[in-house]
């Protein structure tokens, strides 16, 4: 069965708080396959974190980028085949408020 394309989520301007919620979808009749995760830099350089695990919180282990460089002025694209419960959060901030935009594609499928 296809899923249909969609934008994951985003765009969200990450923020210093390390433990934002970037991306939940909470329905338990629905899974998303996250296939492309973009983060662009309007600014200077910067890195950014990026954590799997449960709302509001960036357990040690979870993590799926730490400190991840951006140079100034570019992005950075990462493919993958991420399947997305409703349990599932994608956590994370940068270390500058507002330099960094996150932003992800994929699929959504009925359970």
């Amino acid at each position: 069965m296809a899923g249909t394309l969609k934008r994951t989520f985003g765009p969200v301007a990450l923020t210093t708080t390390q433990t934002t919620n970037v991306y939940n979808q909470g329905s338990t009749l629905i899974y998303d396959v996250i296939r492309h995760i973009h983060v662009a830099n309007k600014l200077a350089a910067d890195t950014f974190r990026l954590y799997l695990g449960a709302t509001g919180a960036n357990a040690a282990g979870t993590e799926l980028f730490f400190d991840y460089p951006v140079a100034a002025k570019q992005s950075y694209d990462f493919y993958c085949a991420l399947k997305m419960v409703s349990t599932d959060f994608l956590v994370g901030g940068a270390a500058t408020t507002l330099t960094l935009v996150i932003e992800g594609e994929g699929e959504q499928y009925v359970v």
